[in-house]
Order: structure tokens, then C-alpha cells, then sequence
């Protein structure tokens, strides 16, 4: 099931790609302002996603872990831990396809740390070279987002700090397309994303594949 949870987390992460526009993608475009505009832009926003994906990576890793810890110590952990996912990803879906928005009440729960990191990474700013921008992107990887944190109950159902950094990474690389596409401006497939059958396909398969997920929890 490990596999299977990569690839899933990959597709949530395209799945969630006009939902990073919209979190990240201001910040992507912000990043122009402040890298020297007599070099390439690429280097640069490669290297903030890198230090966002990172985050993730680390995030995926404790959460992983903690998992690890729980299901050692108590053996009905894991199927707890599985069926939480599931129902994450749930109100995932309704989330992306815009049937329900409760998520946004979790993504308030993690604004207390990134208010507390979030002023470092004017250390950085301007760019003087891209090296600067990884350090940034960390920071900013732990920007608030029910979708991150929705996937990161994958990492804690995982029970290994591996499997758990191995979903957040997948992850994250599902979303770098979409934010290159907006870094690059290129309007024809953050539309495509947006379209609404496209949309509410997407969350429809996530839908499907949640409630696969909570059934294989409880049977």
C-alpha cells in the first residue's frame, strides 16, 4: 500500500494545484521583486520550491514517526490512524471540488507557528543568489494549508518516518507544475486546472478513493 499512497499523494498534489496557485502562487510571482533582474527566474523559483518541498519532506517524516511510536505502543492505533486518513481525505475532496470548506477551520490551527517563523525569512530577502531561495521556500513551506495537512495523516497513518517523508515528497512534486506554470505565467494550464469539470472530476476520484480507504479501516 506504501506505492499506492505515493502515487495517490502525487495526485493530490496535481489534484490541489489551483488551490496552491491561489496559497502559493502570489508568493511564486512575488518572488520576480526580489530576485536580480539580470538573471533567469527558473534557478531561483526552482530553488524556493525545492526549500518548500523540503518542508514537506520533514514534515512527512515526524508525523511518520509519531505514527511509528503510536502503533508500537498501542496496537489499535493503526487502524485509527487509517481511518482518520480516510475521512481526511473526504473532506479533502469536498474541499477541492468546493462542496464544503471545513478545512479552512484546520488551516487556522497552524497559523500560530507560521506567524512565529514567518518574519526569518525577510533574512533572506533580497535573493543574492538562488541559494537564498531554498532557505525562503522551507519557511514558507509551512504556510497554513488543509491540503498539506490533510496529506500529512497519510504520513502519520504510514507508521514509518520513511514511508511518512516518502508520501509528503510525492506530494509536493505533484504540486510543483502547477506553481512553475504560474511562476512562468502560463494562463493555459492554471485555466485547465480551473475548469469545473475538471475540478469536480478530480475530487470526485478522491472522493471514491477515500471512501475505498475508510473501508479497508474498519473491514
Amino acid at each position: 500500500m506504501t506505492e499506492v499512497n505515493i502515487f495517490s499523494a502525487f495526485f493530490i498534489g496535481i489534484a490541489g494545484g489551483v488551490h496552491c496557485v491561489g496559497m502559493c502562487g502570489g508568493i511564486v510571482a512575488a518572488l520576480r521583486t526580489v530576485t536580480p533582474s539580470n538573471e533567469p527566474a527558473l534557478p531561483y523559483t526552482l530553488a524556493y520550491n525545492f526549500g518548500r518541498i523540503l518542508s514537506y519532506t520533514l514534515a512527512g517524516a515526524i508525523t511518520g514517526a509519531v505514527g511509528q511510536m503510536a502503533t508500537e505502543f498501542v496496537p489499535i492505533a493503526k487502524p485509527v490512524l487509517s481511518l482518520i486518513s480516510g475521512v481526511m481525505l473526504v473532506l479533502l475532496a469536498c474541499y477541492l471540488g468546493k462542496w464544503w470548506q471545513g478545512l479552512n477551520y484546520i488551516e487556522a490551527m497552524g497559523r500560530g507557528l507560521f506567524k512565529a517563523i514567518q518574519p526569518l525569512s525577510k533574512r533572506f530577502l533580497p535573493f543574492k543568489s538562488p541559494v537564498y531561495a531554498l532557505p525562503y521556500g522551507f519557511i514558507w513551506g509551512w504556510l497554513p494549508c488543509g491540503l498539506v495537512y490533510s496529506t500529512l495523516t497519510w504520513s502519520l497513518a504510514s507508521g514509518s518516518a520513511v514511508d511518512g517523508a516518502a508520501i509528503m515528497l510525492f506530494f509536493g512534486l505533484g504540486t510543483l507544475p502547477t506553481l512553475l506554470a504560474a511562476s512562468a505565467g502560463s494562463q493555459y494550464l492554471i485555466a485547465g486546472f480551473r475548469h469545473p469539470v475538471v475540478r469536480q472530476c478530480l475530487s470526485g476520484i478522491l472522493a471514491i478513493y477515500a471512501l475505498f480507504l475508510i473501508y479497508a479501516a474498519i473491514s
